[in-house]
């Protein structure tokens, strides 16, 4: 972001007067523009590639692409994804190509490169390829989920890291100056710890608190009143999204109810839907406790039932409970992983013939072709046990589920271990 105000007109929005002219002026991202580091490298060299700035909002991607263009002497062309489609993008192409020509070079700039669908993203390819533009994307997304493969790996992804306070308190005392403006340490530390790293937010709170406050010096009540209250970085389409749940996800796995109901409030907190939040417990409890606690996906199941009929806020503390009582149940993945094992079988042969004793006969042609012939009806049985093979030849020994010794799974282990052992007793005296 900026550290001087690049232009008179008041009319602007702060954050955009405050965009700089020189890339010395840039603050942050010190992890990849600092000296040596490998953009600024090709900056300084002019050598510049096709690039994606990933990064959170307020970081200065925007910025950061204006300054590239501005010192690799190349035409700028900004692009949004937003509002562009693909006759636009031919428009432009054929533009760049024309420059090309003349030997001069052209940056696309494209804001939320995310938005672009993978036809339109296509549509780039052959220009970046030929060189006639050099491409700057910007994203808030994980770029390995959201740009296309050919574009990735035609360009170098940089992730931007949201600005230090002490970063933005320093773009925020040159803002005030441009406003006029005193303002003490303390108030604007406030601003810059709401602002979560986002130096577009702390600009707006500082121009709103300064509009509020009179007598030229910014004033705690002015300020408290634009921030109103704190809101937590959170798209609930983004990356934040998935970082959340996975952040529940691994605490409730690792048995730490507190990490678990720190990361559900801060979901709570964002406005997370609550029923996708009771449909990622029941998986947990499938996935990570399974028969360690039978009960554990009755509970979850039972959470998602109160999410939905008490809705919010009295549907919170159902998740709240849930969340604890995973944690605090025993773990096991063996279900999860008998299934992953007899899946990754499945798809690595042939599709093994059914045995005929495992097949119905509900004609009497299918009688005669042998269709159920020798099948033991286990219930039949004084001990309901019957040593008939289930398993397509060529696997009569495959075994996919190895309980653990956890929980009532233990007992599921005995049992299981009882009974083939009973079957080998069986076969062998047969």
């Amino acid at each position: 972001m900026a550290l001087c105000d690049s232009g008179p007109d008041e009319s602007r929005p702060l954050a955009d007067r405050m965009r700089p002219e020189r890339l010395e002026d840039y603050v942050g991202q010190e992890h990849i523009l600092g000296p040596g580091k490998p953009l600024r490298v090709q900056i300084e060299k002019d050598r510049l590639t096709s690039i994606i700035l990933w990064g959170p909002p307020g970081v200065g991607k925007t910025t950061l692409a204006t300054l590239v263009a501005r010192h690799t002497k190349s035409s700028f062309v900004p692009f949004s994804a937003v509002l562009s489609g693909i006759k636009e993008i031919k428009e432009v192409m054929a533009k760049a190509e024309q420059m090309r020509r003349m030997n001069l070079r052209t940056v696309l700039f494209i804001d939320e490169i995310h938005r672009f669908n993978k036809a339109q993203q296509d549509a780039f390819l052959p220009y970046v390829e030929r060189g006639d533009i050099v491409l700057i994307g910007a994203t808030t997304e994980n770029p390995s989920f959201e740009v296309i493969s050919a574009l990735l790996s035609r360009s170098k992804v940089y992730a931007l890291r949201p600005l230090s306070e002490d970063e933005i308190i320093e773009l925020l005392h040159r803002a005030a100056k441009v406003l006029k403006i005193a303002a003490q340490d303390d108030l604007l530390r406030q601003i810059a710890v709401y602002s979560g790293g986002d130096a577009r937010t702390a600009y707006n709170v500082l121009e709103i608190a300064a509009a509020a406050s009179t007598g030229g010096e910014l004033e705690s009540g002015a300020v408290e009143a634009a921030i109103e209250r704190k809101t937590l970085l959170y798209d609930k389409s983004g990356e934040e999204h998935f970082n959340l749940i996975s952040a529940l996800h691994k605490s409730v796995r690792s048995s730490r109810p507190d990490a678990a109901l720190y990361w559900l409030a801060r979901m709570l907190e964002a406005g997370e839907d609550r029923m996708y939040i009771a449909r990622r417990l029941v998986r947990m409890a499938i996935e990570d406790i399974g028969l360690a606690d039978p009960r554990a996906v009755e509970q979850a199941v039972a959470c998602m039932r109160s999410v939905h009929f008490l809705g919010v806020p009295e549907g919170d503390q159902a998740l709240a409970q849930a969340a604890i009582y995973l944690s605090a149940a025993p773990k096991s993945d063996a279900a999860y992983q008998a299934l992953n094992a007899a899946r990754e079988l499945v798809g690595s042969r042939p599709p093994a013939q059914v045995p005929l004793h495992l097949r119905n006969a509900p004609t009497k042609a299918m009688k005669e072709w042998g269709y159920g012939g020798g099948y033991e009806h286990a219930h039949m049985n004084e001990d309901g046990l019957t040593a008939m093979e289930c398993m397509p030849e060529g696997l009569e020994d495959q075994v996919f589920y190895q309980p653990t010794t956890r929980g009532f799974e233990s007992r599921l282990k005995d049992r299981l271990d009882a009974i083939r052992h009973w079957i080998a007793t069986r076969r062998r005296n047969s």
